[in-house]
């Protein structure tokens, strides 16, 4: 493609040398740069890929696209392209690139705070359920036609969405569902996508250390239902015990198909039962009831199910489909995921890494639980630090023993972490033990536990790695405590 026409739309504001290149490619690491390749300088939070542009020009790349003009580049290409916003020109030369292939697509965007990866998962099954093959991009991977890779971040950067949207469509699919962060939106990753429905979870704290306050933090996810360059959702599936529920119906009222525990809900959960090992509902749904069972459970997870169900309606998909979708999902990995060795009590390993999270989970948790609810937790290093008091509190008021442990400490000092964590937790009274060592407070944790209890494992969830300092380790909640429950069931035995 001509650089003059893969510059429809991002924003530019000058230009130096000849626009009729051919473009073989686009990269915004110049490790990527190949010959013919336009290179976008980012400026991020840590790094200026304008620092990079001799590297890039070395590669192969024959333009430049920055928001620095080029006189103010200390090395400088024949072709320079300078633009208003260099995130949104990413995203502009991305999907002129690949030709818009979200248009030719039913892409599903799932944003908010807690929900997002299990949602995902059901929709993607009930689709697959209605024949409807679907590629779906999330926290823990990004799975297509003849691909899957391990995912780096919730939502990846443009060039790569639009590279493998485009797999997608030609491979012949017709669907796909992503998990949508705040951060993607703010970034632009998804400016040059087109979303066939948008669906809310919810909105509780987090990110706070990047949008600095809730009011910042939401409208960045509203602009998915607001539209960003690619226009307003056809369908809006919305949480209506939200507090942002009316805000965002506002936005397209006709367009709004609505979700939650209520009767006023379009869809909604009319009776339920938690077992042993899943969930029995009937939701009530514009299609008529839909009796299910599920290896889910929890009460997010009946918000879960909703949103997807939510999804389902306002793709035309029948109620059989979304019966059989959502019974053959078996788990997700790393959300209220059960681990079995043969114990008398639960072990559940989740993701919660929010004071929001934790507290919804432990009282999913406790509704399934006779004994008592024992947590183990930590919280990141390098995050939102105004969160851990709050989660300590939150253990404390939802479990009946708390072990506080390291999550990822990164280049922060693990006792610090904890102590902050202690502040909220010492508000509350409930029993607790520090143990810095993971694995160990996961074994005190299981030792401690007898029949009819439940041993919740919160904060990493689907993570199979540990940073501290600036090495990571594997480190995988669920193996640990399978290797950690076989070795306690050895020891009883003898």
């Amino acid at each position: 493609m001509l650089l003059r026409s893969l510059l429809i739309g991002a924003g530019v504001r000058s230009t130096t040398g000849n626009l009729n290149l051919e473009i073989l490619g686009i990269a915004y690491d110049s490790r990527q740069v190949s010959d013919g390749f336009v290179f976008v300088a980012i400026r991020g939070g840590r790094t200026d890929g304008n620092r990079f542009v001799p590297q890039a020009l070395s590669g192969g790349a024959i333009a430049v696209i920055s928001s620095m003009s080029s006189h103010l580049a200390s090395e400088t290409a024949s072709t320079w392209v300078e633009v208003e916003d260099d995130r949104n020109a990413l995203a502009a030369v991305a999907a002129n690139f690949y030709g818009y292939p979200t248009r030719a697509l039913h892409l599903i965007g799932v944003t908010g705070t807690n929900g997002k990866t299990t949602t995902t998962y059901l929709i993607e099954s009930i689709l697959r359920a209605a024949g409807h093959p679907a590629a779906a991009f999330g926290t823990i991977e990004y799975r297509g036609p003849g691909f899957v890779f391990e995912a780096e971040r919730t939502t990846p950067e443009a060039p790569d969405l639009e590279r493998l949207f485009r797999r997608v469509v030609e491979a012949g699919w017709k669907y796909s569902v992503m998990e949508v962060s705040s951060h993607a939106i703010d970034l632009k990753r998804v400016a040059g996508l087109h979303f066939d429905v948008a669906v809310f979870t919810n909105l509780s704290r987090d990110h706070l250390d990047f949008h600095g306050d809730m009011r910042s933090y939401f409208l960045a996810k509203k602009k998915l239902f607001t539209g960003m360059n690619e226009g307003v959702p056809r369908v809006m599936v919305l949480n209506q015990d939200d507090e942002t529920y009316a805000e965002l119906r506002s936005i397209a009222p006709a367009q709004v198909v609505s979700y939650g525990m209520r009767s006023a809900a379009d869809i909604c959960p009319v009776n339920h039962h938690f077992g042993w090992e899943g969930s029995e509902a009937v939701f009530k749904t514009p299609v008529g009831t839909i009796e299910l069972r599920s290896r889910l459970m929890g009460t997010p997870n009946l918000y879960n199910m909703g949103a997807a169900i939510g999804v389902a309606v306002g793709l035309g998909i029948s109620s059989d489909a979304i019966r059989q979708g959502i019974e053959s999902l078996p788990s997700v990995p790393g959300r209220f995921e059960l681990v079995h060795a043969g114990q008398t009590f639960r072990v559940i390993v989740d993701y919660a890494h929010t004071n929001d999270a934790l507290e919804k989970v432990l009282n999913s948790a406790r509704e399934i639980t006779l004994g008592r609810l024992i947590v183990v937790f930590g919280c990141g290093g390098d995050r939102d630090r105004s969160k851990r008091p709050l989660m300590g509190e939150a253990a404390g008021r939802g479990a009946d023993y708390v072990l506080v442990t390291s999550d990822n400490p990164r280049s922060e000092d693990p006792q610090a972490i904890i102590d902050e964590i202690v502040g909220g937790l010492g508000r509350v009274g409930t029993p607790f033990l520090i143990v810095a060592d993971r694995r160990e407070a996961i074994r005190e944790a299981l030792a401690a536990a007898k029949p009819a209890d439940t041993v919740l494992i919160a904060g990493k969830g689907h993570e199979a790695y540990q940073i501290i300092g600036d090495k990571t380790f594997p480190f995988d909640d669920k193996t640990v405590a399978f290797e950690l429950l076989h070795e306690l069931n050895a020891g009883r035995n003898h």
